[in-house]
């Protein structure tokens, strides 16, 4: 039986002239369509999760590909059996995921997209500096072996903690490959122009993010451990995507594994992230 709802999640870093302009007629085109969900366009790009009726996703899609810089649009496709958000909203913003390190250029200025099979490769390669651009609790649900965390809060804490780690690279006379991942691809490849535009060259990103890969990567040959933290209700996944043992917190929302304790930062007591037991 065919869903009610196709859900679509997409973004695309692109250079767009008048925002105002692309946001108002996505407004009209998507009261046409009777979609729902959240767009936000600003001059770097457009990202978001609509959804709608297969024909009516299909028409948005066809219509932001056709927009300047967005024919390669991301997209990661998925069904519901009922309307997942109460009301369709289109925003303009100063970025499109905000790391609040001024105009990076992420179309333009980007590190160099990897799939799965070579970021394998890449990542294996002990002078490779691999680094998980989520945030502290995301990673404590599972990352790339070998990976940095970064232990930030926010997306926008990433750029500080960047600037002293390539400090501390170039006190040891290093200037090494480095290999960037996030959840959907988004966070990763707006954090490679902050790379580059820190004067490292070799940088690189995977496509369409950990999502991608442990879709399209078999199990035997993965470098992942652990699930990846998703931001629905299936709280993580693994391999194929399947729901993993996480949970989220009623208290504090963050995730934790099924049926195991955990310190509540609810409370005030000022534990931040949980202290999981059970499989990582």
């Amino acid at each position: 039986m065919e869903s009610a709802y196709q859900i679509a999640a997409l973004y695309r870093f692109a250079s767009f002239s008048d925002p105002d302009a692309i946001a108002r007629d996505l407004r009209l085109l998507c009261a046409g369509l009777g979609t729902c969900g959240t767009l936000i366009v600003a001059g770097e790009g457009i990202n978001g999760t609509v959804a709608g009726s297969e024909a009516a996703i299909a028409a948005l899609v066809a219509h932001i590909r056709a927009l300047p810089g967005c024919a390669d649009l991301d997209v990661k496709y998925a069904d519901s059996d009922e309307a997942p958000f109460a009301r369709m909203k289109v925003k303009v913003k100063t970025e499109i995921v905000t790391l609040g390190a001024g105009d990076l250029d992420p179309a333009n200025r980007a590190g160099t997209y990897l799939d799965p099979a070579e970021w394998n490769a890449l990542i294996a390669d002990p002078d490779t500096v691999v680094i998980d651009t989520r945030n502290a609790y995301e990673v404590s649900v599972g990352s790339f072996e070998g990976a940095i965390d970064p232990g930030t809060r926010s997306f926008r804490d990433f750029p500080v903690w960047f600037d002293g780690f390539a400090e501390k690279l170039r006190q040891e006379g290093r200037e090494p490959r480095i290999a960037m991942f996030c959840t959907g691809g988004i966070r990763c490849e707006k954090s490679t122009a902050l790379v580059r535009a820190r004067g490292f060259d070799e940088v690189y990103h995977l496509r369409g993010g950990i999502l991608r890969y442990l879709e399209e990567m078999p199990e035997a040959d993965s470098r992942w451990q652990g699930d990846c933290y998703v931001f629905d209700e299936r709280v993580a996944v693994g391999h194929g995507l399947k729901a993993g043992d996480y949970v989220t917190c009623r208290g504090c929302g963050l995730p934790h594994v099924r049926d195991t304790a955990h310190e509540c930062a609810a409370d005030g007591s000022g534990v931040w992230p949980h202290r999981k037991q059970g499989k990582k």
